[in-house]
């Protein structure tokens, strides 16, 4: 099956798709983002909340996207308007993968913004800025001083785009899954390494607390679309990506087996980040709250302390840079591969239009940490009274157009599309497995994410 610009080219291997996929869901977001929504939302609970939102929600959908991409063998709206033809369905379906290519580059255009950010403390990390004697009140100095810095902050954002570049004009084989296959790895033992130091030097009688006992008297409506929401980021689901990487999977790669690799290793990955990140945070006395620069306050104070912290620390935030870039890279790739077949923009050329529109959208969230800080797109919305630039974009996609994008995705395959073809393309039996598939996507999951998305806005 060719994939969507019609190059043909496929995964080379399992092990290449599944690194690949799990690059896309195991980035920033597990490691950035998923530790200060913890935080935010009152430990345990969440964790428990976004546990059965990554299986019981997630999971359904991951295998949705997967199978929709795989039938449809094309770019993400190309492959829903193919599905929909064979279920002799309207092209207008096609607006799903649109939403979700659309949702794509709002991440991108601030994702790439946020991976900046661990260039500099790269630099920062291998020029022995974090000593013993760094305190708290010094990291969360550093932290501001860097966002009040929009030409520093523009360089760096600059010089992921030109990453970017490199890596998507080579393809699928020799760009991406070539970079994944090192880096996904060597991220995932550096995240023990940060675990073993907690155990060691943090306060770990806390962050077990804080972790497994739940309060879930913290639990509102907010919350669990801010679990849906880190869930769907996290995991990749509803940005166009995964049906993209669907489009490229061989015919004889198991989604259902596929799919539950991907959620327990993109799952492990984000609680293995709260179990490195918590003990310092608490050992240092820092807000667990701190929000998007929790990781930035807390790290440089490790490393300030270990042993051999300024070659661990330049090691990890090359790492970090690394999950960065691999969300950014399926990110791109599907925008990439949109313009490709939608308006016959070669990739070459088609990669240095997206990313060329993503880094001018990001200017946006840049100043908005200084001399746009006052400004306030939607503070109009409850949900979004406050929120800066920044924050604005990342919860306008995260907690509200990846679950519109989702809802549409699970009445469409859920409902109209022939279970003879759905059966066909996940290559199951009509069993236990397909009934629990269909009943999620079908029964439950779209009036969850309705209401979800209903009462979260408004609260």
């Amino acid at each position: 099956m060719a994939a969507g610009s019609g190059s043909g080219e496929q995964w080379s291997s399992r092990l290449g798709f599944l690194l690949a996929a799990v690059g896309f869901a195991v980035g920033m977001g597990n490691i950035w983002r998923f530790p200060y929504q913890l935080g935010e939302n009152g430990g345990s609970a969440f964790l428990i909340l976004y546990l059965a939102c990554a299986l019981g929600i997630g999971l359904p959908l991951l295998i949705t996207e997967l199978a929709m991409g795989r039938r449809g063998g094309a770019s993400a709206s190309q492959s829903v308007i193919n599905v929909a033809r064979e279920a002799n369905r309207g092209s207008g379906w096609g607006f799903i993968g649109n939403l979700g290519i659309f949702c794509a580059f709002i991440i991108l255009s601030y994702y790439t913004v946020l991976s900046g950010w661990t260039v500099d403390y790269l630099f920062k990390a291998a020029s022995g800025t974090f000593t013993a004697e760094t305190t708290s009140e010094e990291t969360g100095a550093m932290f501001s001083a860097l966002l009040a810095n929009p030409w520093l902050l523009m360089f760096w954002n600059t010089v992921i785009h030109i990453m970017i570049f490199f890596v998507i004009r080579n393809g699928v084989q020799s760009g991406i899954e070539r970079a994944m296959k090192i880096l996904m790895p060597a991220l995932f033992a550096a995240m023990i390494v940060m675990v073993g130091y907690g155990v060691v030097a943090g306060d770990m009688g806390q962050t077990l607390r804080f972790l497994l006992e739940p309060d879930f008297s913290k639990i509102t409506f907010g919350t669990l679309m801010s679990a849906i929401g880190q869930a769907f980021f996290s995991i990749g689901i509803g940005m166009g990506g995964l049906i993209v990487f669907g489009a490229y999977m061989p015919k004889d790669f198991s989604i259902p087996r596929s799919s539950v690799a991907i959620i327990f290793m993109d799952t492990g990955v984000a609680v293995i980040a709260g179990f490195a990140i918590f003990p310092l945070v608490f050992q240092y006395g820092l807000n667990p709250g701190g929000g998007p620069g929790l990781i930035f306050q807390t790290l440089p104070l490790a490393f300030g302390q270990m042993p051999g912290g300024q070659f661990f620390g330049s090691i990890f935030f090359m790492l970090l840079i690394s999950a960065a870039l691999s969300s950014c890279l399926g990110l791109a790739e599907g925008v990439t591969n949109w313009l490709d077949e939608h308006m016959n923009i070669p990739r070459k050329f088609g990669v240095l239009y997206v990313i060329g529109a993503a880094w001018i959208v990001g200017i946006a969230s840049i100043l908005g940490f200084s001399v746009w800080s006052e400004v306030r797109l939607l503070d109009f919305i409850p949900s979004y009274r406050g929120l800066d630039i920044f924050d604005t974009l990342d919860t306008l996609a995260a907690n509200n157009l990846l679950l519109v994008g989702a809802t549409l995705s699970a009445i469409f395959f859920g409902w109209l599309v022939p279970k003879a073809l759905k059966l066909d393309e996940l290559g199951v039996r009509d069993g236990l497995f397909f009934t629990f598939w269909r009943v999620m996507v079908r029964f439950v999951i779209p009036p969850v994410l309705v209401i979800t998305l209903a009462l979260g806005i408004t609260e």
